[in-house]
């Protein structure tokens, strides 16, 4: 028995030393049970709003106030034309447009009733039609505040309008997140399992004595990976074409271009994690948490970004799926072009220059 102590007593000692499996024991479930914790709700806050008030009367006026003053929606901008609605819509700086018919007050007293009407962006179903729930919610709080000493009650009605996915079908939303997450995967985190899995068995040495420069052997063993995500992305589209009826409404070719960006900078990111490891489960480890989780959590691809912490919405600027998920999106729904998108193609393409910039240099030094 006191051999067996002796054994279990080393064996806590040999942990203990690990950082690695230190950091796996008790770093990551706390790193995940405050992510899971404060990403995960199913309310809304801060949605940016578009208000055309074509009455701009008293009545309009405390409705406007009394959405704002929920703390649920953020004014961005008061408009004047449906055109203006559109294109806020487009360029992605409004969640939601509220518009009041003319002569709201005088409606409201002469018939009894007045409109308003709510205009949602539908290209995340689930979060639109929260938006429209809760605007509804206040309204419709308010009419009961008016109602409360009225003889003949007064109706204020709210009617509905989903752009980009009017019958609010899921997979227009997960197309995009499924393929951000598939060519993660696949140009990620396998090329940085094959390359240490090259210096694991030893067999990097030999490639390296080999004619082949350093440049010609990075580049040989990620070509294979490029083309199988190109190959991915084509499946995937077809897929969601042919069997879920996905509309592409903007052009098929820059949909395709982004999506090779965005594979370039994922096997640039697959390069850097091999350089700093040495063995292929450390690589599917470090895969794992930084690719993995924030692809699933902070991309955007499933929860909205405006309802994290401000602390991680600071973090989602770093998590390269975020701005291929929107980019794609305005593509695939929107049909958007690149002067909508430019901004998120310059960040994707700033982020595989730096990353391509670390991982040759770091991996020169490693392998000379």
């Amino acid at each position: 028995m006191n051999k067996f102590k002796a054994f279990v007593k080393k064996e806590f000692y040999h942990i203990f030393r690990d950082k690695r499996t230190m950091l796996i024991l008790f770093g990551m479930p706390i790193v995940q049970i405050l992510l899971f914790g404060f990403v995960i709700t199913t309310e809304i806050k801060d949605v940016e709003i578009a208000i055309w008030d074509k009455s701009k009367d008293e009545v309009t006026q405390k409705i406007t106030n009394k959405i704002l003053g929920s703390g649920y929606f953020k004014l961005v901008k008061n408009i004047d034309n449906e055109q203006e609605i559109y294109n806020a819509f487009k360029k992605g700086t409004i969640k939601e447009a509220l518009i009041f018919e003319n002569n709201f007050a005088q409606n409201l007293n002469n018939r009894n009733n007045a409109n308003i009407q709510i205009i949602t962006d539908a290209s995340d179903p689930n979060i639109a039609n929260l938006i429209v729930n809760y605007t509804s919610a206040i309204v419709y709080s308010y009419t009961g505040e008016l109602n409360s000493n009225l003889t003949i009650p007064m109706q204020i009605k709210t009617e509905s309008t989903m752009l980009y996915n009017s019958e609010l079908k899921s997979v227009f939303m997960f197309v995009p997140g499924t393929m951000a997450m598939i060519l993660m995967l696949v140009s990620a985190m396998i090329t940085s399992i094959a390359i240490t899995r090259e210096k694991e068995l030893g067999t990097m040495e030999v490639l390296l004595v080999s004619p082949l420069k350093v440049s010609q052997i990075i580049i040989g063993k990620v070509a294979p990976y490029i083309v199988l995500s190109i190959i991915n992305v084509i499946t995937i589209i077809a897929l969601a074409m042919s069997i879920f009826h996905m509309p592409i409404v903007g052009s098929l070719s820059l949909l395709i271009a982004v999506s090779i960006l965005f594979i370039f900078m994922a096997l640039s990111l697959g390069i850097l994690i091999s350089t700093v490891t040495n063995d292929q489960q450390t690589a599917m480890m470090i895969s794992m948490f930084a690719l993995m989780l924030p692809t699933i959590l902070l991309s955007g691809f499933i929860f909205p970004i405006e309802n994290m912490p401000k602390i991680l919405q600071w973090l989602t600027v770093i998590i390269p799926p975020k701005y291929y998920i929107s980019a794609i999106k305005d593509i695939m729904l929107k049909g958007s072009g690149l002067s909508y998108i430019w901004k998120d193609v310059a960040v994707l393409f700033l982020m595989t220059l730096v990353l391509l910039g670390l991982s040759i240099k770091k991996f020169k030094i490693r392998l000379e």
